[in-house]
């Protein structure tokens, strides 16, 4: 199995090559000038070899460029589906974050909707009924003592009119507290 080189060694390759073509091509001015080299030889040692002439490489042909291209067209191919891969388990993620924000926020919201129904359930028809036909100055005077979410809850049953006058009649920080009650209460968006 072939392994690719990677740009520092392909660097360092080149460099190596070249290094060797300078000093071929010196040793190859030299004797062409007439000039000989000398060499020490060890005793026993076998005889020298007589030095060899560079030849020029052809430049590659269009079969071999073609046929480069095809063998590495598959791996090519490979590593841009694994980037494309990565890249869609990247956006997966995000949407997956995204799903659990919008699902943590519909959960807020039932819960919040649900708390308004209960709070609108308490004030039934029955007690709604028993402070419509009180005097406006005594129902303010018992709703001002009612937990503040039960007096809201009734005070938005009854008709805008008795529930004027009844908050009229109440006193200022109680009437103040129901009518915020009410307003987020009746409020069609979510507060948060």
């Amino acid at each position: 199995m072939t392994r690719s080189l990677s740009r520092q060694e392909r660097r360092r390759a080149a460099a190596i090559l070249f290094a060797a073509s300078v000093v071929a091509m010196s040793f190859a001015a030299g004797t062409a000038r007439g000039e000989e080299t000398v060499r020490q030889v060890l005793p026993g040692a076998p005889a020298a070899e007589p030095p060899q002439q560079l030849t020029r490489e052809k430049a590659p042909d269009q079969s071999e460029i073609e046929r480069f291209c095809s063998n590495i067209a598959d791996a090519a191919r490979d590593r841009r589906y694994a980037l494309q891969a990565e890249e869609l388990k990247q956006l997966q993620a995000g949407i997956d974050e995204r799903m659990k924000a919008l699902d943590a926020k519909k959960a807020e919201y039932e819960t919040w909707l649900k708390r308004r129904e209960v709070f609108l359930a308490r004030a039934e028809d029955g007690v709604v009924k028993i402070y419509a036909g009180m005097k406006p100055d005594a129902a303010a005077e018992r709703l001002a003592i009612v937990n503040a979410d039960l007096a809201a809850a009734i005070l938005m049953k009854l008709d805008s009119r008795k529930a004027g006058v009844i908050l009229n009649e109440m006193d200022q920080k109680a009437a103040a507290t129901l009518t915020g009650i009410m307003a987020s209460a009746a409020r069609r968006v979510d507060p948060s």
